[in-house]
């Protein structure tokens, strides 16, 4: 019997954490750009909106960063372009 697959669990475990990471107010997180390593809060960035959803660049060097897609009834996120967001989270 292979011992990591007793130690697995679906996604659905990690509900918790995810609603920490995915809250409401998220322009307060700090991103690291991943084309140049500027890092600043998501509301610094600059955005580039219209009616599909948003485009989030670096404010020093333009990469874009972050993507936010309506697709129907579902919202995407493609965060390729952000080395990493940190978030604070309570207690």
């Amino acid at each position: 019997m292979n011992t990591v697959n007793n130690l697995s669990l679906d996604g659905n475990a990690a509900a918790g954490l995810l609603s920490q990471v995915f809250r409401p107010e998220a322009t307060g997180a700090i991103a690291r750009c991943g084309a140049c390593g500027a890092e600043g809060p998501v509301g610094t960035l600059l955005l580039y909106g219209h009616g599909m959803g948003a485009v989030f660049c670096c404010p020093r060097c333009g990469h874009v960063m972050i993507r936010i897609a309506h697709l129907r009834e579902e919202v995407m996120l493609d965060m390729r372009g952000a080395a990493s967001l940190r978030l604070r989270v309570d207690g």
